[in-house]
């Protein structure tokens, strides 16, 4: 059953303020709408429950990537296809760049924004791994003011977050302090482009005279949000990579996560293929290697 355009009203304010306004005065009751690729499936298969949507696409408080020498600020605003492009973050955070390359086709490259991303809170988005590794801050505004939350801990539940009815994510930041680290991403599916992921892994890792001194392991797609592996982080660290380590790495991933079987894949596939990825990457980790190396 189709939507019937009708029953929907959608309003373009095209100021920031304005739409946090309309937010604060019926809270739950407007939807913030930017490039529309997710929004747009559930309206076009009669599913999308939301009544009154209100654009933000192409707020400029929303747009434009800041760099500082202590942090990148990404808009919430910016597509796919900026974050693609964009030479800082493909040299020093190519775990997003290719987060970016993966996320469906050119057109939805071109529409589809890394707010919308997180607050579409999918387990299988490409970019929400990149971000717990990055360890990233959401900047979050409403009429009340701005505040900084962590992304990690941001999603409680399935398509459930901290971001009160009022707010709007109005930016991503990153701290610069990666650049020496083994930046490592995975994706698994049916085939190279447009596809939704059966498991996908963004790790990071740092090691020294041969002991692994910093790693962080997030994945998505096995479970009801992204995760990180803190308990499996913190068993690597101050180790050596060993064979001993890899199957102690296997076998604690595969504890951790809680994979389904859905029409993509199995819970036992993707259980066996997350733990081989985490193992592949600590093998990579374990070898000597010039800085900032990426496996994507």
């Amino acid at each position: 059953m189709r939507s019937t355009p009708s029953d929907y009203e959608l309003i373009a304010p095209g100021k920031l303020q304005t739409v946090m306004s309309l937010l604060a005065e019926e809270p739950g009751k407007w939807l913030p709408i930017a490039g529309g690729t997710d929004v747009m499936v559930q309206y076009a298969a009669g599913k999308l429950p939301a009544r009154k949507l209100v654009s933000i696409w192409n707020l400029p408080e929303l747009r434009g990537i800041e760099i500082s020498a202590e942090e990148i600020r990404i808009g919430a605003g910016c597509t796919y296809t900026e974050l693609r492009d964009h030479n800082v973050i493909a040299r020093e955070f190519p775990l997003l760049a290719s987060a970016a390359r993966w996320t469906g086709g050119i057109a939805n490259q071109n529409r589809g924004t890394l707010g919308g991303n997180i607050v579409n809170a999918s387990p299988a988005a490409d970019s929400l791994p990149a971000l717990l590794a990055y360890e990233a801050e959401l900047i979050l505004v409403s009429v009340r003011g701005e505040r900084r939350a962590p992304y990690l801990g941001f999603h409680t539940g399935y398509k459930k977050m901290q971001l009160a009815p009022d707010e709007l994510i109005r930016a991503i930041s990153i701290r610069r302090s990666f650049s020496d680290y083994l930046h490592y991403a995975r994706k698994v599916g049916a085939r190279n482009a447009q596809a939704i992921s059966k498991v996908c892994v963004a790790a990071l890792g740092q090691q020294r005279h041969g002991v692994v001194e910093d790693v962080r392991i997030a994945l998505g797609s096995v479970a009801p949000i992204p995760i990180r592996l803190p308990d499996l982080e913190r068993e690597i660290k101050r180790k050596s990579v060993n064979a001993e380590l890899l199957q102690l790495a296997r076998r604690m991933a595969s504890a951790a996560i809680q994979p389904i079987d859905d029409i993509r894949s199995t819970a036992k596939y993707r259980a066996a293929v997350a733990g081989n990825l985490i193992a592949e990457f600590l093998e990579q980790l374990g070898r000597p290697r010039p800085s900032g190396k990426t496996n994507d």
